[in-house]
C-alpha cells in the first residue's frame, strides 16, 4: 500500500514539497504520495485528525501552523523545544511525534553543500523569532568562536541567548543585542527576519560583513533581496538564500520517516533561482 504524507499550511499552493519529497521517493526507490493540504485558519487540529484517520503517515508543517503542531504532538522532539514549533510529525497510533529539522537542514545546506565551515567563525542572526531559535543548537554544535542575535526588541534577543547558554552549557559566547548595538564584523551573517519577503531590509551596517564573509537568507526563491543585495555591495562574495534549507530540512523529515537519506544535489539545482 501506497504510504501518504502531505504538507500543511495556509497559503499553501507556494509549496515546493511535493515537488522535494515525490523526487526524493523516486532517487531512493520509496512508494509514497505526498500532496498539499489547505489548513483553514484555526481548524489544524481537525483536519490534521481527518488526515490520520485516512491513513496519513506523516505531515510537513509550514506557516502558520508551526505553534499549532507544536500543541498537537504527543511526543516532542529536543529540536522542536528549543524552536517552540515544529515543522514535521509523524504519526504512529495515538501517538504524534514531533520534530523540527530547519535548524539542522541550515547547517547541513552551510557546512556541506556550500563548504563554509562554521567552527571557530564569528556569526551574526538577524531575527529573534522561531527560525533563530531552531538554528541555534545545530549552529552552536559547530563550535563557532561567537553567536550573537540582533533584534528590534534588544528583550527577545537577550531572552533567546540566555535559553542558548542554558542548552549548551556556555562553551560558546552567545549575545543578545539590539541592531545599533552590532560591532565589528562577522564571517557569517544569518538574515533570520522575514524582511525579504516584502522586499526590506533589516537595519545593519554594512561594516558588519567581514572579509570572506558568507551571507545567508533563510528566505529562498526571492533572488537578490534587500539584505544580499547590501552584502553584495559590501563585497561579500559569498551570497546563498535558504534554497539549500528547504530541501536538507525536506530531507531530514523523508529520513525521519523512510529510513533512507535522499542526496539533495539534484533538487536543490532544479529549484534554485539566480541570485540577480
Amino acid at each position: 500500500m501506497t504510504d501518504r504524507y502531505a504538507v500543511i499550511g495556509n497559503p499553501i499552493e507556494q509549496s515546493k514539497s511535493p515537488l522535494i519529497h515525490m523526487a526524493f521517493a523516486q532517487v531512493t526507490g520509496q512508494d509514497i504520495e505526498y500532496s498539499k493540504v489547505l489548513g483553514p485558519l484555526g481548524g489544524f487540529a481537525p483536519t490534521v485528525d481527518a488526515f490520520r484517520a485516512a491513513g496519513g503517515k506523516g505531515m510537513n508543517v509550514t506557516a502558520p501552523f508551526k505553534l499549532d503542531a507544536f500543541a498537537y504532538a504527543t511526543d516532542l522532539a529536543p529540536s522542536a523545544r528549543m524552536a517552540g514549533a515544529v515543522n514535521a510529525m509523524k504519526f504512529e497510533g495515538d501517538r504524534v511525534y514531533a520534530e523540527n529539522f530547519d535548524g539542522v537542514g541550515l547547517v547541513r545546506d552551510v557546512v556541506h553543500n556550500l563548504d563554509f565551515a562554521l567552527r571557530g567563525k564569528r556569526v551574526l542572526i538577524l531575527g529573534a523569532g522561531g527560525a533563530t531559535r531552531g538554528a541555534l543548537l545545530p549552529l552552536l554544535a559547530q563550535a563557532p568562536a561567537e553567536v550573537v542575535v540582533a533584534n528590534r526588541t534588544v528583550s527577545k534577543a537577550q531572552e533567546l541567548a540566555a535559553l542558548a547558554l542554558a542548552h549548551q552549557g556556555g562553551t560558546v559566547p552567545v549575545h543578545g543585542l539590539g541592531y545599533e548595538d552590532v560591532t565589528g564584523a562577522f564571517d557569517v551573517v544569518l538574515n533570520a527576519t522575514s524582511s525579504s519577503l516584502t522586499a526590506q531590509m533589516p537595519p545593519l551596517s554594512a561594516t558588519a560583513f567581514a572579509p570572506g564573509c558568507l551571507a545567508y537568507d533563510l528566505t529562498y526563491g526571492k533572488g537578490l533581496t534587500p539584505f544580499l543585495h547590501l552584502a553584495r555591495q559590501a563585497g561579500v562574495a559569498h551570497l546563498a538564500d535558504g534554497v539549500g534549507m528547504l530541501a536538507e530540512q525536506a530531507a531530514e523529515a523523508f529520513a525521519w520517516w523512510r529510513g533512507v537519506r535522499p542526496d539533495t544535489r539534484s533538487v536543490i539545482a532544479q529549484i534554485t533561482v539566480p541570485l540577480v
